[in-house]
């Protein structure tokens, strides 16, 4: 397979939500993210940008003034994290289920052999998967 010159800085992945405030509170105080930036009055849109420092790879939520329309995800969009201490794993989770949000079934049974999924307030789910990434 031949691959073309692709010179990205960075990758980010957007999406709207109207539950603003409830996002942003699931991955920074819950999953333990950090805001990596933010935006208002940007032709009637405000955002947030979370990550992990010094990585440039982003989320970003934004809402619009008039509402952020937000389809339903299906239960396999998922948002994988790979981490490879089952200590911080059980950590996130347990900070996660005391702020309401507990393990889901996965639709495909591989993300639970090593893995915990968890829904955020808009229904897309996270893994949070206890390997290292090959």
């Amino acid at each position: 397979m031949e691959f073309k010159d692709f010179n990205a800085t960075q990758i980010r992945i957007a999406r709207p939500t109207d539950k603003f405030e409830e996002v942003i509170d699931f991955y920074e105080n819950g999953l333990g993210l950090a805001r990596i930036g933010e935006f208002k009055g940007h032709r009637g849109y405000e955002g947030v940008i979370i990550g992990l420092p010094d990585v440039n790879y982003h989320l970003e939520f934004t809402r619009h003034i008039d509402g952020s329309p937000c389809p339903a995800p299906t239960k396999d969009n998922l948002l994988v994290f790979y981490i490879p201490d089952k200590a911080e794993i059980d950590i996130v989770s347990q900070r996660l289920s005391k702020m309401g949000y507990e393990e889901v079934e996965p639709e495909n049974k591989y993300w639970e052999e090593e893995g915990i999924t968890i829904e955020d307030p808009d229904g897309w789910r996270i893994v949070l998967m206890n390997r290292v990434f090959e």
